[in-house]
């Protein structure tokens, strides 16, 4: 029998092949961050200044949702065909097979959000100091969003009507992570310090991925088991 690190591997080649072969479909969360984040200055006025000031929390925002738009393909697809049975049932770690679901969820979606995000910042007016800041915070808050949608996506992947529940209840994990990452991006837009909020993030993407991969293996087992 193949190793974990193996197993691990296996799953992540074979995930992000699934997604290249899909690739207009996991472009979609993409598109949606950038679109809403290119009308904002439509909706809310051209003023620089204003759009500065509101460029942290929107850019945040929209990746927020970019990727929680994402996690529906988490465990749902394999679920409907079967495959998701196999995985639980599979010698390998379960916790470390959840694992590689996410990092295949986040180097689809959460890493393309933060490549995309200075251009999209720039056009909010953001200035250039807060950018760094935005870049680091969304590398580490988009990794935190994929961990926790996990939990969320293998609590309700047996329920019909899951994707209705899912945002309810992974949305309260994600508002510190928010919080600290557009806390980051305005103080470093504004000349100050940002590190103590990064520092803070990372520590609750540390802790997510401690915690997140067994929390949702251990819900797969009920969602399946039941």
């Amino acid at each position: 029998m193949p190793g974990p690190g193996a197993g691990f591997a296996a799953l992540l080649r074979r995930d992000l092949l699934l997604a290249w072969r899909r690739r207009g479909e996991v472009a979609n969360p993409l598109i949606f961050f950038a679109m809403i984040t290119a009308l904002i200055p439509l909706a809310v006025g051209p003023e620089p200044s204003l759009l500065a000031r509101l460029a942290p929390g929107m850019v945040w925002i929209m990746a927020l949702l970019g990727t929680l738009l994402a996690a529906d393909t988490l465990f749902r697809e394999d679920f409907l065909d079967g495959a998701l049975e196999f995985l639980v049932l599979s010698p390998q770690p379960l916790w470390l097979l959840v694992l590689a679901r996410v990092v295949a969820h986040w180097l689809v979606t959460g890493v393309p959000i933060t490549l995309l995000s200075p251009l999209l910042a720039a056009l909010l007016a953001l200035p250039g100091s807060g950018l760094p800041a935005l870049v680091a915070g969304l590398g580490l808050g988009t990794l935190a969003f994929s961990l926790l949608g996990a939990v969320g996506g293998a609590l309700t992947v047996a329920l019909g009507g899951g994707n209705v529940l899912r945002p309810l209840l992974v949305l309260p994990l994600y508002v510190p992570v928010l919080i600290f990452g557009t806390a980051a991006v305005a103080r470093a837009a504004a000349g100050g310090e940002s590190a103590g909020a990064l520092a803070l993030l990372g520590a609750i993407t540390a802790l997510a991925l401690l915690v997140s991969p067994f929390a949702a293996a251990a819900a797969l087992r009920v969602g399946i088991d039941g």
